[in-house]
């Protein structure tokens, strides 16, 4: 029996320093499974994804209608959307357009625009608000409000 018990508590003595070797062995160099868990629980950032025809247009009055649109890598070539059929989803179908080139006169006939669901499209600034702008009328002169303000009231003049 003191055998049995000299064993037992040279067995424990050597299960504890086993255990001691590894809390240093772990303290000093981490492990890699943790590692790994570590860089996947970090959040990163998602890059915008860039938005096909549809979804530039779902952003404007009326679904873009009346507005130009062109590729990102289009140079001085736009179309002016005047029909779009979407499908149930909202971000498929078809878009019919009047192309203006630089330097020509646009087009007369709407023609059916490719690659609407490319992930390259972009709106054309100013396109509709400027031309709405200019042909609203502007007020010739400011005179006539001038003299109507200026001229006596029928009340101080009975008084």
């Amino acid at each position: 029996m003191l055998d049995r018990a000299v064993m037992q508590r040279a067995v424990s003595l050597i299960k504890h320093s086993i255990a001691q070797v590894r809390s240093f062995s772990v303290a000093s160099s981490p492990n890699p499974t943790a590692a790994v868990a570590a860089v996947s629980t970090e959040v990163k950032p998602k890059k915008k994804r860039p938005k096909n025809l549809f979804d530039v247009a779902k952003n404007l009055p009326d679904w873009g209608i009346g507005y130009r649109m062109a590729k990102k890598h289009w140079v001085g070539v736009s179309y002016e959307i005047t029909k779009i059929n979407l499908y149930k989803n909202g971000c498929h179908g078809k878009a019919w357009g009047i192309i203006h080139k630089e330097g020509r006169p646009p087009a007369d006939t709407p023609k059916k625009i490719s690659g609407v669901h490319k992930r390259c499209w972009k709106y054309i600034k100013n396109s509709k608000k400027t031309e709405a702008i200019e042909s609203t009328p502007k007020p010739e002169n400011l005179k006539i409000s001038e003299e109507i303000e200026s001229t006596p009231k029928p009340e101080a003049q009975v008084a």
